[in-house]
Order: structure tokens, then sequence, then C-alpha cells
């Protein structure tokens, strides 16, 4: 980039998230593809593994002292994890708020960075970073998906190409340069279902049977 392109953006407006800035954690925004992770995740768990859960126990019920039986006392540990992340799973599934950033976008909707946008930025020492702002179940650092509602994303939020922003972090404040918001489809990492699950065990059994 020449040195009067840089001049041009840096006449840009520095803005300063205010501290009061609502954004914050009063929603459960989404991308599509995250929304369906929560789902397969939630699906997985109620009707794959802890039914498989659930046998165990039964089955290790039957099998003396409950108190000194470490299969018994393991299997009702893992039943409990599984129902507390299907609690969780489903309070966020019934919150969420679905966004698509390859809806159509028209005005300031398409120049400004929200939520779902794309941004391309340069560093205080002019390295080049492009971040997803997505949903804190979307969080994917090896994708540089990040939360909306991280010191990051909230410095990003509302500016457009040519802006110079403040980031604001434990480590210190840093400005900045916006170099260009675009909308498109974001790529979520799928569920998949866990190596060494409860369910994926019994299956193997069922098959070696």
């Amino acid at each position: 980039m020449n040195q009067m392109r840089m001049n041009e953006m840096r006449k840009g407006y520095t803005r300063r998230p205010a501290p009061d800035d609502p954004a914050v954690y009063a929603k459960n925004y989404i991308t599509p593809g995250g929304l369906e992770r929560l789902k397969d995740e939630h699906r997985f768990l109620l009707t794959k593994d802890r039914p498989a859960v659930t046998e165990v126990v039964a089955w290790a019920a039957g099998n003396g002292d409950r108190s000194e039986n470490a299969d018994y006392q393991y299997s009702k540990r893992r039943l409990r994890q599984i129902d507390g992340r299907i609690r969780f799973l489903s309070k966020r599934i019934e919150a969420a708020e679905v966004v698509d950033p390859d809806a159509p976008r028209s005005g300031q909707a398409k120049t400004r960075a929200y939520f779902g946008a794309t941004v391309l930025y340069a560093d205080s020492s002019g390295a080049e970073h492009e971040m997803c702002i997505v949903g804190t179940d979307e969080v994917d650092l090896s994708r540089n998906h990040i939360s909306w509602v991280s010191p990051l994303g909230r410095a990003l939020l509302k500016s457009t190409e040519g802006d110079i922003v403040v980031l604001r972090a434990p480590g210190g404040t840093e400005e900045l340069t916006i170099l260009e918001v675009r909308y498109e489809r974001i790529s979520v990492e799928p569920f998949r279902e866990p190596v060494g699950s409860s369910a994926a065990a019994r299956e193997a059994s069922n098959q070696r049977s």
C-alpha cells in the first residue's frame, strides 16, 4: 500500500469504543453454521451419548457395592456432565438470534463492521490481519474467528474502511487501521463425534457381537 493511500486512510476518524457500549452480553448472536453445530452436538448427546452412558450406569449398578465400583462412579459423573452440557446447549439454542453474513445488505450495513463481518486491518507495525466477527459459541482462533464481545471484536465493530480504531486489551492499547470490511459466508467447523465417546464404544461393541 503506497504512502498516499496510507495518509488518506489516516484521515479517517479514530473511534474509541465507549466504556458503556451496550454491545455486549444481552443477545446470543450466531451464524447459521454455528447454530447448526450446536444443534448437532445437542442431538448427539441426547440421542447417542447419554443413552450409551445410561446403559453403562445400569450395567455397573448390578456389579456389587456402588460406593467401591469405579465404573459406576465414573459413569454417574459422566452422566452429570452430559446432562449439564445438554442444559447449556438447550439454553444457547433457545436464545440464539441467527445472523447470516451472506445475506444481502445495503447502506451502512454493507460497509460497516457488524456481527458476521470479515475485517481486514493493519496493526501498529503495519502487519495485516483478517478476522471474522462471530458469536461466543463459534470462536475458533485457528480460523481467525473472534467473538463480537471480545476486546478485538468490540474495537472492530461499527468501523469502516479508512477508520483507525483503538484496541484496548489487557496488554495495553493499540491503533488498528481498517483496510476492508466485507460480508460473505463464514465457514464454521462442523460438530464431529468425539473419538472414544461412550456412543462410539457402544457401536463398536455392537458391531463385534
